[in-house]
């Protein structure tokens, strides 16, 4: 009731201000206004209150690492840098995410196509100048007094000695292993997480594409991995030559990582990846499907060979399993991804893609020649 009397106060109601006839009476107007009732005859004060105030937008957390998805199952792998702490920011229109990192694909394959063209144009060019500037050093060392024990005359013993497939894969080798080194500073962790591991989930989609192919975290991992570069190098340097081995090998590690985002988004598995294992499988496949009755052996199993066709076919039947199945151990829609762009490239690629370099070759030629004549006329 004193809440009631307070209310007739307040809104002057009283008797002595009671509407004249014809108008809601007091006692209509208070029944009106007052809340509801809750347990008898008690009033639950705060409905006025609460109503008065808007409720604040329930914030939409980000995606961690650690969720029921492929996060836990990275964590747990001991090929994948820890992840407990590491937000990740799925979009929620996913398809959209894979845009960008698509472009990204078609245009760096394009680059390094052309740039690879460019490259071998140049080295054709100095190519003869360095062969006499070959007999000149060979001459000078025949009459200059040999240093026994030089350690750059050892280096250099060492470096003539290589193929030219082992040459060109010795700085594949020493960036990973940069790049090993860079994982193990704490303070570059966040920097090496964010760049050096793709993620569809991530802020950064396209660097990471190309800069997680030479990036390991595991020693094991990457061990195996240029082990593998290491014994195919020769083979395929013979077969495509070292300018247009490097442009597959680029390309076929950014094209893997993007046949992962693929999985990634339609299987709704997030989680970080990184690794040579998509180029290197491209290089395999390379191989194999070039000479599919050459011998492989197991490094641990020499004793058991098999050939080239056989190894590649197992390895496309495990990757496939994997990836249905959701085997989290290895990202195998990578791993399928560059060994059917290996496939591909060797089979088709050739034909369509570096035998038609030509006009490119010839436009870099004119701009090369028309140069100096322009500098030359305008001085």
């Amino acid at each position: 009731m004193a809440w009631r009397g307070w209310a007739q106060r307040g809104w002057g109601c009283g008797q002595a201000w009671a509407p004249s006839g014809g108008g809601r009476s007091c006692s209509e107007l208070i029944t009106a206004l007052a809340p509801p009732r809750l347990l008898g005859g008690r009033f639950n004060f705060f409905i006025q209150q609460k109503c008065g105030f808007r409720k604040a937008p329930r914030k939409v957390e980000p995606r961690r690492s650690d969720t029921g998805t492929s996060g836990e199952a990275y964590k747990r792998s001991a090929l994948i840098p820890p992840v407990e702490e590491t937000v990740f920011y799925p979009s929620p229109y996913p398809i959209r995410t894979l845009i960008k990192p698509f472009f990204f694909t078609v245009g760096f394959t394009g680059c390094a196509f052309g740039s690879a063209a460019i490259w071998q144009y140049e080295s054709l060019k100095s190519r003869v100048q360095s062969y006499f500037d070959g007999i000149k050093a060979d001459w000078l060392d025949s009459i200059r007094p040999q240093k026994e024990g030089d350690l750059r005359k050892e280096i250099n013993k060492w470096w003539n000695n290589l193929s030219d497939g082992q040459r060109t894969v010795t700085g594949i080798i020493a960036a990973n292993v940069l790049v090993f080194c860079l994982w193990r500073v704490p303070s570059l962790q966040r920097t090496m997480m964010r760049y050096f591991t793709s993620n569809p989930a991530s802020k950064v989609l396209c660097s990471p594409m190309l800069l997680s192919t030479f990036s390991h975290f595991s020693l094991f991992h990457m061990a195996a991995n240029m082990y593998v570069l290491w014994s195919f190098s020769s083979s395929i340097v013979n077969i495509l030559g070292q300018e247009q081995f490097m442009a597959v090998y680029l390309s076929a590690g950014v094209i893997s990582n993007f046949v992962s985002y693929m999985c990634k988004v339609a299987t709704g598995r997030y989680g970080p990846s990184l690794g040579a294992s998509g180029a290197i499988m491209s290089v395999l496949a390379a191989v194999c499907t070039k000479i599919p009755e050459g011998r492989l052996a197991i490094i641990f199993l020499p004793m058991f060979t098999f050939t080239a066709g056989n190894a590649l076919k197992a390895i496309i039947a495990m990757d496939t399993a994997g990836m249905i199945l959701g085997w989290k151990f290895f990202d195998h829609a990578a791993h399928l991804g560059g060994a059917l762009f290996g496939i591909w490239y060797i089979t088709y690629g050739h034909e369509l893609i570096w035998k038609n370099r030509e006009p490119l070759v010839k436009m870099w030629h004119e701009m090369r020649t028309d140069g100096p004549k322009k500098g030359g006329g305008s001085k």
